[in-house]
């Protein structure tokens, strides 16, 4: 895997398409990405096929499920498969001739005095300019000396002390850099990538992105490094794959760690200030700023396997975020974490030949509402709980909704019997284009808005059946794990 997941997005809607993301990383081996629409994950991978989720948990007809079966029976469709190829962006694969990272050509020589005479006329040119400098130096070094008998400038001894208030983005760095950490993950293989994560609690949690620290969850080895060049063992406390949360903890945590304050996602405003600290290729430590450019962006990314695609309504920013850059702290002017760096959206190829993608301003991130949630039950349970209404969506591109399949994963039924779905009315074809006042416009952004709620939240859903718009009332259920 790669150091950083730049994800891939769901396919986009008229008025909003799907997007991916994730922070940067120590470059490390990955597999070439499909296009797609939104991006990579921040370690440059993306996801693979078409989008495979179901709005219920369970896999639409032909797609890959998406989980959402009860807590006591785990969905076989699950996991779904990432996300399919789309219009926006390459997720950081492909090249093509012209483009960035194209092999460039020599020219051939010219033949002919053309060259010679042009370097002479340059040279002669240069001269005749030292000599004009050299003239006006001596000439004015010559009256200096007469008028004063010196040419020595005495400068300031002290530029004076600089104040750096804590509403800077000077103050908010000092002040949260000592709270992240660069993670490094290595499956037993010797396979790994670097990442980011910031500290949850005094008791050495960190939260970071699931695609970070996928390859040491099965026996491999996970350190976590402080700016202060302290590093610690760390361990894989829980994962949640269909949201790309993480949670590790640092074994023999110091006693003087100072968790980061925890904002309100749901209360940022498009051009809001945003600061983002990362490692993006292996540069520990680097912050860059930006703005919130849009909220409730669908995006489906991947941790580059090819096996599962997280979906998220993600916050949208600017800040240069790129391999590496994942699952660090996205801040509000003031300090408080607003959102985990997860995604981004890049051009074909990675530019000057690198094979990696880089940030070109379309950086996404879970917004922390849903991922304390999701760190609170890992640290919990050890497993992810998922929100899910027990019905089967096409995840198709799609601008006019999320249609109910007519048959569901693994001769599964399309509407789970006795499920939230199946209680609200809901039937087989039905277009859901409404959750509360959001607009659906396909499959993969209807799963991403369920994954916003709670299980046992009561939702608005406004469908159409036989050309006619419905509004029914859908109390969500739940499923643990990702399997």
């Amino acid at each position: 895997m790669s150091t950083e997941n730049e994800g891939t997005a769901v396919p986009p809607a008229p008025s909003a398409p799907p997007v991916p993301v994730d922070a940067p990383a120590a470059p490390a081996p990955q597999a070439q990405a499909p296009q797609g629409p939104y991006g990579q994950d921040a370690q440059g991978q993306a996801p693979q096929g078409p989008y495979g989720q179901d709005a219920l948990g369970q896999g639409a007809s032909g797609d890959a499920g998406h989980p959402g079966a009860s807590s006591s029976a785990p969905d076989p469709s699950w996991p779904p498969p990432p996300p399919p190829t789309a219009p926006y962006g390459d997720g950081g694969s492909g090249s093509g001739p012209g483009g960035w990272g194209s092999s460039y050509q020599q020219p051939a020589p010219k033949s002919g005095r053309g060259r010679g005479g042009l370097v002479a006329a340059v040279l002669v040119a240069a001269l005749v300019a030292g000599g004009l400098g050299g003239g006006l130096g001596y000439v004015l070094a010559k009256g200096n000396d007469e008028s004063t008998g010196s040419t020595t400038v005495s400068a300031s001894a002290n530029g004076g002390d600089v104040k750096r208030d804590p509403g800077t983005t000077a103050g908010v760095a000092a002040k949260a850099l000592p709270s992240t950490v660069t993670i490094q993950a290595e499956s037993t293989s010797g396979e790994g990538g670097t990442g980011t994560g910031f500290v949850f609690d005094k008791q050495g949690h960190i939260v970071t992105n699931n695609h970070v620290v996928a390859d040491a969850v099965d026996g491999g080895k996970l350190t976590a490094t402080f700016p202060s060049g302290k590093k610690y063992d760390a361990e894989v406390v829980g994962h949640a794959q269909g949201y790309d949360v993480a949670v590790i903890k640092l074994k023999d945590a110091p006693s003087d760690l100072k968790p980061l304050t925890l904002g309100d996602s749901d209360k940022v405003a498009v051009g809001d200030s945003t600061i983002a600290i990362g490692a993006p290729f292996g540069l520990s430590d680097t912050v860059t700023t930006g703005i919130i450019s849009a909220k409730n962006r669908p995006v489906a990314s991947s941790d580059g396997s090819g096996s599962q695609a997280s979906y998220m309504s993600a916050l949208q920013t600017d800040a240069s975020i790129n391999p590496g850059n994942s699952g660090g702290p996205l801040l509000d002017a003031r300090g408080n974490v607003i959102g985990i760096n997860s995604a981004i959206q890049s051009t074909g190829n990675g530019g000057f030949g690198t094979g990696q993608s880089g940030s070109i301003g379309l950086g996404f991130a879970i917004p922390i509402n849903q991922a304390k949630y999701v760190a609170q039950e890992l640290i919990k349970n050890g497993k992810p709980v998922y929100a899910k209404i027990g019905a089967s969506v096409s995840l198709d591109d799609s601008s006019d909704g999320a249609q109910i399949t007519d048959q569901g994963a693994g001769g599964a039924a399309p509407v789970e019997p006795g499920g939230p779905a199946a209680k609200a009315g809901l039937k087989p074809g039905d277009v859901i284009i409404k959750l509360d006042d959001r607009v659906i416009d396909s499959g993969p952004t209807l799963i991403g808005e369920i994954w916003t709620h709670q299980p046992g939240d009561k939702v608005t859903i406004t469908y159409e059946r036989g050309g006619k718009q419905r509004t029914t009332e859908v109390t969500l259920g739940s499923r643990v794990g990702d399997n």
